[in-house]
């Protein structure tokens, strides 16, 4: 993981899954909502960006549009979102 992680954004997070939950009514985007909600809660908890990663890989198809609507989710998952290695 990157130092990008230590600056996750409970804003963001909240404004991602407000975007979620006002244009993806399928329910199968039910667990992302709860994963990033845990994440929100404790930014800085590594095992909780994971279960996010494992949740969204999960849910299918649903993934795109998660990540239409919630771009930020992508940089969260992303291990090195601005290619700074």
């Amino acid at each position: 993981m990157t130092d990008f992680k230590n600056n996750i954004d409970p804003e963001k997070i909240d404004t991602s899954i407000e975007l979620i939950k006002k244009y993806i009514k399928d329910d199968k985007v039910q667990p992302v909502i709860v994963a990033l909600e845990a994440l929100k809660q404790d930014p800085s908890n590594e095992a909780l960006l994971i279960q996010l990663t494992d949740t969204l890989n999960s849910i299918g198809i649903m993934l795109g549009a998660v990540l239409t609507y919630a771009p930020y989710v992508g940089l969260l998952i992303s291990d090195d979102p601005f290619d700074l290695k």
